[in-house]
């Protein structure tokens, strides 16, 4: 009998713990290891941070669900993977000895890359559920005096579709409220251009967006690399292919939100430089 542990509860967890008892039957243990007893479904969000959706419509409690599959579950985190063991050191202290590990953790939001970023600094992410609700807070407030907003992803970000998603939320909501002409929203990336979405465009998406951009006044800056931000304003770069600076701007605004860059979390990234990159991901080979 072996057994497999699943570091990691959420898009990519549960459903590799799900396949992989449909895949082995039950003549082998699954473990599932989450650093929360929760589940959160990540893609809603953006509508979390405007008010559309509340915690309890996205979230729900883990094990119980995992117990009707005969799938082991504990919330006590991962500090070490002690891959020449086959072993993990738990939060708790514990251990858990593995013939097969998946890991499925998600990225560490890196908003400490860069001065003033993120929900500690002065801009609000939606990247978790907590910061979602944290941003919805202080949307409330914007809605009461509203003003200029930025909205985009940081350099080194891994994931721009959400920033594209919550941009066209946001002006959906203004105009709803009747406060759109009230608002300049400027979108700021490292992107080469809009669409590019880290994948090199996907289909039209290039034509599709700017198109969507200009239709909803909504102005951009692509290839932007932001130096810090201040209490209502950003310091942001515009470079060229070689990475020299061609432009800055100081844009001021009343509400922010821009998705960081991405870095693997501790028990990954403490790993040996034979297993991951610079940047703590696990490297992907062949197999």
């Amino acid at each position: 009998m072996a057994h497999i542990i699943i570091i990691g509860a959420s898009t990519g967890g549960l459903p590799s713990a799900y396949e992989a008892r449909e895949a082995l039957g039950n003549e082998h243990d699954i473990t599932v290891v989450s650093n929360t007893p929760v589940f959160h479904f990540v893609p809603s969000n953006p509508w979390i941070a405007v008010g559309w959706r509340e915690r309890k419509e996205t979230a729900f409690d883990i094990e119980p669900y995992l117990k009707k599959k005969n799938i082991a579950f504990t919330s006590a985190g991962v500090d070490e993977i002690r891959a020449e063991s086959n072993q993990l050191l738990l939060g708790d202290g514990s251990t858990l000895d593995y013939d097969y590990l998946i890991v499925a953790t998600g990225p560490k939001l890196a908003f400490d890359e860069i001065e003033g970023l993120g929900p500690e600094g002065h801009t609000e992410s939606i990247c978790s559920i907590d910061h979602a609700e944290q941003a919805y807070e202080h949307w409330q407030e914007f809605m009461k005096n509203p003003g200029p907003i930025v909205i985009g992803a940081v350099q080194a970000a891994s994931c721009y579709g959400p920033a594209y998603e919550f941009a066209f939320i946001l002006n959906r909501v203004l105009k709803k409220a009747k406060l759109r002409d009230q608002v300049p929203i400027t979108f700021v990336t490292a992107e080469p251009y809009i669409g590019h979405l880290g994948l090199g465009g996907v289909g039209d998406s290039n034509g599709l967006l700017e198109s969507e951009f200009k239709m909803n006044d909504i102005k951009w800056i692509t290839n932007a690399k932001v130096q810090k931000v201040e209490a209502g304003k950003m310091f942001v770069e515009q470079v060229n292919d070689n990475a020299e600076t061609i432009k800055t701007h100081e844009l001021p605004f009343d509400f922010s939100m821009m998705l960081p860059a991405f870095k693997g979390v501790d028990c990954v990234a403490n790993m040996s430089e034979e297993v991951v990159n610079p940047r703590g991901f696990i490297k992907v080979d062949e197999f």
